[in-house]
């Protein structure tokens, strides 16, 4: 008796008639039955974006197969991904435990389809954590006089561990211009801030000197400059005059974690494409 799998298709190309049609059409020539599609075409940019699971009988290699001259003819950057396929994804964390323990608990709890094969940190204050959840954890210690040695670690590892994703839950350390180029929408960060405002150290102090009535936090991609990379999430929650700066940062800390987590769920449910500085996500 055959079983059918179930996969996620996502492409972007120049936006032009006949994209679903030709989709569709390889689909079916593959035997698949679509469950789901989204599509969005950006005026801006004039690019088509697709989103679509399906089920079928046929093997990863007959899809591929099917799917590869449509893609080749619409110029299309495409992947195509098994549904429930966990996503190796490395973390990386500084002192702050409050978003690496969001991670872990919901990673451990099957909210989030990710596998984590390993915890890097610059300092030993979440060793315990990484412990207690049965995490390896790498302690690589940066300075100025050792960044690029500490990088050569970091990319071994990733290496070594097959890491599809790198999750900066609050790792306060800037990496070099050539890893975010190679990180290129495979890592994300959580800025305790609601970015485009406050950017750089200490955004909820920043924030509650100017008065504001909204905090929040903002999930993004690693780019090489700093806190400006395509946004995935956001979330805010209300404040008002008689919070003092460190209240903000309590009240912060449970909105990063929430963040943080949809990003990734999103990320590895394949849900974001990138846009140029933007993303179109599926949800």
């Amino acid at each position: 008796m055959q079983t059918n799998d179930a996969y996620v298709l996502t492409l972007s190309c120049p936006d032009r008639p006949g994209i679903v049609h030709a989709v569709a059409g390889a689909l079916l020539v593959a035997g698949c039955n679509i469950t789901d599609s989204q599509q969005y075409g950006s005026e801006s940019t004039g690019t088509f974006f697709m989103r679509v699971e399906a089920t079928t009988s046929a093997s990863r290699a007959e899809l591929h197969a099917a799917l590869e001259p449509v893609a080749t003819a619409f110029g299309m950057q495409w992947g195509l991904y098994t549904v429930g396929q966990k996503v190796r994804t490395l973390l990386m964390a500084s002192t702050s435990a409050h978003c690496l323990n969001d991670i872990l608990f919901q990673q451990r709890s099957g909210s989030l389809p990710i596998e984590i094969p390993a915890i890097v940190s610059n300092h030993r204050d979440l060793a315990g954590l990484a412990e207690f959840y049965g995490v390896p954890f790498h302690h690589i210690p940066v300075t100025r006089d050792t960044k690029v040695q500490a990088e050569e670690k970091l990319r071994a590892i990733m290496a070594e561990h097959d890491v599809e994703l790198t999750v900066l839950a609050r790792y306060m350390q800037i990496i070099s211009d050539e890893l975010c180029a190679d990180l290129t929408g495979k890592a994300i960060n959580i800025h305790h801030s609601f970015l485009p405002s406050f950017k750089g150290a200490k955004p909820y102090h920043q924030a509650h000197a100017r008065g504001v009535k909204l905090i929040g936090a903002t999930a993004h991609y690693v780019t090489a400059a700093l806190d400006e990379g395509p946004i995935i999430e956001q979330e805010v929650i209300r404040v008002d005059h008689a919070r003092t700066p460190e209240q903000f940062v309590q009240m912060g800390r449970n909105v990063e974690g929430r963040t943080l987590a949809q990003a990734v769920q999103w990320h590895a449910e394949h849900r974001v494409l990138l846009d140029g500085n933007r993303t179109v996500v599926f949800n």
